[in-house]
C-alpha cells in the first residue's frame, strides 16, 4: 500500500508539473472510463500476486503464468471491446502460451 501511495504522490507531482497547476482540474476532467478500469485491473493483478505467493508458488513461475494469462485476456478484450483484428500470429501465440502453461504446471 505504501509503495502505491508513494508512487501516486510522485505521479501527481509530475502530472501537475507537466500540465501546469492551473490546468490540473481541466486535465483530470478529461479522464475516461478506461483509465479507471485499468487501475482496478492493476490492483487485481497485485492482489493476485499476493495470493499466489502465499499459496507457495515460486516468484518466477507465478510471474510467467500471470503475464501469459494477462496477454491472452488482453487479446480477447481488444477484440471484443475495441474491435481490434486478431491475426493468425496472435492465435498461434495464444496456443504456444497455453502449451507453455501446461508444461510449467506438469
Amino acid at each position: 500500500m505504501i509503495t502505491y501511495l508513494v508512487a501516486a504522490i510522485i505521479s501527481a507531482i509530475i502530472f501537475a508539473f507537466m500540465v501546469g497547476p492551473s490546468n490540473v482540474v481541466f486535465e483530470i476532467s478529461k479522464i475516461n472510463w478506461t483509465s479507471i478500469i485499468l487501475a482496478i485491473a492493476i490492483v487485481g493483478l497485485e492482489v493476485g500476486y499476493v495470493f499466489v505467493y502465499r499459496a507457495g508458488w515460486t516468484v518466477s513461475t507465478a510471474t510467467v503464468v500471470a503475464n501469459i494469462g494477462l496477454a491472452c485476456v488482453l487479446i480477447g478484450v481488444g477484440y471484443l471491446l475495441y474491435k481490434e483484428n486478431v491475426s493468425i500470429n496472435q492465435i498461434l501465440g495464444i496456443i504456444v502460451c497455453m502449451v507453455g502453461l501446461i508444461l510449467i504446471n506438469i
